[in-house]
């Protein structure tokens, strides 16, 4: 299993200026590789290969016009390179209908306010006894060490967002299983929008609905923004004033999954949850509510916890007519508007709260699935 690591991290000014050139340096090798490939396709010749894409950057390092590629790490260069490859094998991939479609890579561009640059073990980065990350010609850059790592990872990706904040991901590949509590509960959960989620046991958990508390605070940010002369001093600042605010609303959030997907999986032998389409939602005029609940991320959360807890987790299909069968007979009522919370199955009389019972159909489907 392979888990991800993010702490903050906090460069000094210089360091602060040689992680944006090698930001930029980054940028510039993927997107001279990327056109190399386009002018090749344009003009109906072979697609060129990697290796021919490497042997060409290390040349052009060699020049006046690109000279300046030497001033950061080799392998910072060589990861860009690894980067295009990457995006058109996914291209290529979604093309042949072994992964979803996605597009064409596209040229980056400098004034997207995201950035990263990855140093692999050949570029000797290391942690220093101090508990400092050593970059190769960046330095010692302190780091918030939230938890301890389980073994030392091979690769470090050191990411500049939206927000002017730093931070260093490790991926670390291990078979850790923690060793959480015996149960033999199962739980059934309904996601939703009045209600973030409801689970079969008859819990419910109110949304926290962090973006539209944020509303008024992201508009006045945005107005701020707009207000600014293009090109500023200032416009820069309030850009970065409404990034910090977009960025608090997604940490909440974030937080928010992470705590309850911990708890559901700690405390549950097996998690069922519905396969939602996030997308089709997403079009209609309920988007900024679902976009602002992060199912996605949450179920995501989810699948790989109880797998590092040796629960069980399974995904009921979206075509599942939760809603409409009483979880007591069985018996299918047929589709009721939104708008009906309640109801009684004509056939044995139970009365049902629609999502209590929806989480117990999805539970017992969700156990059908995994016998």
């Amino acid at each position: 299993m392979q888990l991800r690591y993010a702490f903050r991290i906090y460069p000094t000014r210089r360091q602060q200026q040689d992680l944006a050139r090698a930001f930029g340096c980054a940028r510039v090798v993927y997107n001279d590789a990327l056109r190399a490939r386009e002018d090749s396709r344009a003009a109906g010749l072979p697609f060129v290969k990697a290796a021919e894409l490497s042997a060409a950057m290390t040349a052009a390092k060699r020049t006046p016009e690109r000279a300046w590629l030497g001033e950061v790490s080799a392998v910072v260069l060589q990861q860009s390179l690894r980067d295009l490859e990457a995006a058109y094998r996914n291209f290529f991939d979604g093309l042949a209908g072994k992964r979803p479609r996605m597009g064409a890579p596209r040229f980056k561009s400098r004034k997207n306010r995201r950035q990263a640059i990855r140093f692999t073990a050949n570029a000797r980065w290391s942690i220093t006894p101090g508990g400092k990350l050593s970059l190769p010609k960046i330095g010692d850059v302190a780091v918030r060490w939230s938890r301890r790592l389980p073994r030392t990872p091979s690769t470090v990706t050191v990411i500049k967002d939206a927000a002017g904040r730093f931070f260093c991901s490790f991926v670390v590949e291990t078979s850790d299983v923690h060793d959480p509590p015996d149960t033999t509960a199962e739980v059934g959960i309904d996601l939703g929008l009045e209600h973030f989620a409801v689970t079969s046991d008859g819990r419910k958990i109110t949304s926290p609905r962090f973006l539209r508390r944020a509303e008024k605070k992201l508009r006045k940010a945005q107005q701020a923004l707009s207000r600014k002369q293009k090109g500023s001093a200032n416009r820069d600042k309030a850009r970065l004033n409404l990034a910090r605010a977009h960025a608090k609303v997604a940490d909440a959030r974030r937080e928010f999954h992470h705590r309850l997907s911990t708890e559901l999986a700690r405390d549950n032998q097996a998690v069922y949850v519905e396969n939602l389409r996030v997308k089709g939602l997403a079009r209609t005029r309920l988007a900024r509510s679902v976009h602002d609940a992060g199912w996605s991320a949450f179920t995501a959360m989810l699948e790989y916890k109880t797998a590092r807890y040796g629960r069980t987790f399974a995904r009921v299909d979206r075509t599942f007519p939760s809603s409409q069968l009483c979880s007591g007979c069985g018996h299918r009522d047929g589709p009721k508007p939104l708008h009906v919370r309640q109801w009684t199955c004509e056939q044995c009389g139970a009365e049902h709260d629609r999502d209590i019972n929806a989480a117990r159909n999805i539970l017992h489907e969700g156990r059908r699935i995994t016998t």
